[in-house]
C-alpha cells in the first residue's frame, strides 16, 4: 500500500496546474514592466545598451548620467534573461498541461498567455527564421519560426512590407520594442532593445514576410 502512494505522489508532483502556469505568466509580465521602465532611463539620457560611456579621452561622458545609465543596463539584461528562462518554462508546462488533458480524454483548455483577451490584431506580418547567439533579438528571446503579430505600433492593419520594421529599429535603436510573437504554445511578448552588437545589424535575426512561408 505505502509503495502505491509513492507512485501516486510521484505521478501527482509532476502534474501542471493551469493555475501554476497563470502565475508563471504575470511574473513574466512583471519583468517586462521593469525592462520597459528600465529602458526608459536609457531613452531619458539618449543612449542605447552599447554606446561608450566614456569620451574620447576616457573620462566618463557629461552628457549621460554614467551611473544610471551602467545600472540600468546591467538590470535589462539580468531581468532579460529571466525572461527567456521564464518563457521556456512557460512553453514547457504549457506542453505538459495540453499532454495532461489528452491523457485524460478532456476537450482542451485554451490558455492564452497574453494578458489581455481582447487583442484584436492576431494575424501574422512576419516570421523569424534565424536568430544569432548573443544579439539583440536572441537575449529577446526571439525564436527561429516565431510568427511576429506586432512589432512595436506596427500589426497587420497597418503593416505594408519588412521596410516598416526596418524603419522602426532604425528610429527605435537603443529604446524598448514591445514585439508580439506566435507560437505553438500560444501568443508571447517580448522586450526587444535594437542596438550594435558583434554581429551585423541592430536585431542580429532575419526576418521574412509571414506571406513567403504560407505553403502554397
Amino acid at each position: 500500500m505505502r509503495e502505491t502512494g509513492n507512485e501516486e505522489m510521484a505521478e501527482s508532483e509532476g502534474e501542471v496546474n493551469r493555475s501554476d502556469i497563470m502565475q508563471l505568466i504575470k511574473r513574466r509580465e512583471d519583468i517586462d514592466e521593469q525592462i520597459q521602465a528600465l529602458g526608459g532611463i536609457l531613452t531619458s539620457n539618449k543612449i542605447g545598451m552599447t554606446e561608450p560611456l566614456v569620451d574620447a579621452e576616457g573620462y566618463p561622458r557629461a552628457d549621460v548620467n554614467v551611473y544610471q545609465v551602467r545600472h540600468a543596463r546591467h538590470k535589462i539584461i539580468c531581468l532579460q534573461n529571466d525572461f527567456k528562462s521564464l518563457t521556456k518554462e512557460i512553453d514547457q508546462k504549457l506542453q505538459r498541461y495540453h499532454e495532461q488533458l489528452r491523457e485524460r480524454g478532456l476537450t482542451e483548455d485554451r490558455m492564452d498567455t497574453e494578458e489581455s483577451t481582447t487583442e484584436v490584431h492576431t494575424a501574422p506580418i512576419a516570421k523569424v527564421n534565424l536568430v544569432s547567439e548573443g544579439s539583440p533579438a536572441f537575449h529577446a528571446g526571439l525564436l527561429v519560426d516565431d510568427a511576429i503579430i506586432e512589432f512595436g505600433s506596427i500589426n497587420s492593419q497597418n503593416f505594408s512590407s519588412l521596410s516598416d520594421i526596418g524603419s522602426l529599429v532604425q528610429l527605435g535603436a537603443g529604446n524598448v520594442i514591445s514585439v508580439k510573437v506566435k507560437r505553438e504554445s500560444g501568443s508571447h511578448k517580448l522586450a526587444l532593445i535594437p542596438g550594435p552588437w558583434d554581429g551585423r545589424g541592430l536585431l542580429g535575426c532575419n526576418i521574412v514576410p509571414y506571406s513567403d512561408t504560407v505553403d502554397r
